[in-house]
């Protein structure tokens, strides 16, 4: 009986993960109206279920971090309470602040569910070392890396923007274009032909049609831009499932009722049915008040974050994607001076109260 506790437990924490979390990745598409809201949590719960598969082949040190092994003693993480209870303090944070609208950690919630039950099992046996290494140092760091960055890849790409002055209405052509070349005669004399020349440039659409002959082959670069925005909202969503899913797997697995495989595969689905189920508040937090956006400036904010979760999950760094996305929107509100202050100060506030939050609630 107990061994079901847990695995609804498990299952639990991922569901609130997906409530929290999900939209993270794609609240960008929903803030600068690239798309609506039922196509950006589509986007995200599929990219992100891809993400929670691929972690089963990625993601053995998270594994072993989130297991508690080295944090607090041995003897202590073998214990199906100790599990049960950190399993249950982190996700009653995590989907508290779902319902509330507060885009928090499930990954400090996590770490301060193991706080608490590992003060509450083993008192002083808590490797404060291995937390402040392991844990805290990468939790406290990639919010500032990843401010840093989103300003620095926004600024990136408005300069290259400016630098060849494309508008969202110009388009990258390739067609066949009618050029007059001089050709040497006796005499001293020059005759002109006129030669196909196959040629690119970038362009207002119209002027491209007039300029080249037959067929145009045209890339809009507002639909570029969407393109590419997609596919980085993809990214993080693929990257967060990456990162996420085995530290909540790794809860399961004391249990012992099933395989790997069927852990990270029960993780992956329940985390898709909190996004579609309980992720509208949260979205409505990040793509709307943190900062304004279009869709360029939420294309570097997503790139940035992708990049940083991504190379974490690489690493084994348990960073949040939380911490870094808005960390990154931030940073790009920054260099725009569209961040809105108050709200992102509500939203520092959780983050702070997270940890002790779940602690108190798991010892």
């Amino acid at each position: 009986m107990l061994t079901l506790f847990i695995v609804l437990a498990g299952c639990f924490v991922a569901y609130a993960n997906g409530a929290n979390d999900n939209f993270k990745g794609v609240a960008s598409l929903f803030g600068s109206r690239t798309c609506g809201y039922r196509a950006a949590i589509s986007w995200a719960t599929l990219t992100t279920f891809a993400g929670s598969l691929t972690a089963l082949l990625l993601g053995q040190s998270l594994l072993k971090n989130f297991s508690g092994r080295g944090l607090v003693p041995d003897a202590l993480t073998a214990s199906p309470q100790f599990i049960l209870a950190v399993a249950l303090g982190a996700g009653a944070t995590v989907i508290l602040a779902a319902l509330l609208g507060f885009p928090i950690s499930t990954t400090h919630g996590l770490t301060g569910a193991l706080i608490g039950a590992g003060l509450g099992g083993a008192g002083r046996g808590v490797n404060f070392a291995v937390l402040g290494k392991i844990f805290v140092a990468p939790l406290l760091f990639s919010p500032l890396l990843a401010m840093v960055l989103g300003a620095v890849v926004y600024l990136i790409f408005r300069f290259a923007r400016l630098r060849f002055g494309v508008t969202k209405e110009m388009c990258v052509c390739v067609g066949v274009e009618k050029r007059v070349l001089p050709l040497p005669q006796p005499n001293g004399l020059f005759a002109a032909q006129t030669f196909p020349v196959l040629s690119v440039s970038v362009d207002d659409p119209s002027a491209c049609t007039q300029r080249y002959a037959g067929t145009v082959l045209g890339l809009n670069a507002g639909r570029v831009l969407d393109t590419l925005h997609f596919l980085s909202a993809g990214a993080v969503g693929f990257a967060r499932g990456l990162n996420d899913t085995p530290k909540i797997v790794a809860l399961l697995l004391v249990a012992g009722a099933f395989d790997i495989r069927w852990g990270f595969l029960s993780v992956a689905a329940a985390m898709a049915i909190g996004g579609v189920f309980n992720a509208r508040k949260v979205a409505e937090t990040m793509s709307h008040k943190i900062t304004g956006m279009n869709p360029g400036q939420g294309f570097a904010a997503n790139l940035s974050t992708a990049l940083l979760v991504a190379t974490a999950s690489f690493s084994g760094l348990p960073v949040s994607t939380t911490h870094v996305s808005v960390g990154s929107l931030l940073g790009m509100g920054i260099v725009t001076r569209q961040a809105k202050w108050k709200p992102v100060l509500g939203v520092l506030a959780s983050w702070v109260v997270t940890l002790p939050c779940a602690a108190i609630l798991s010892a």
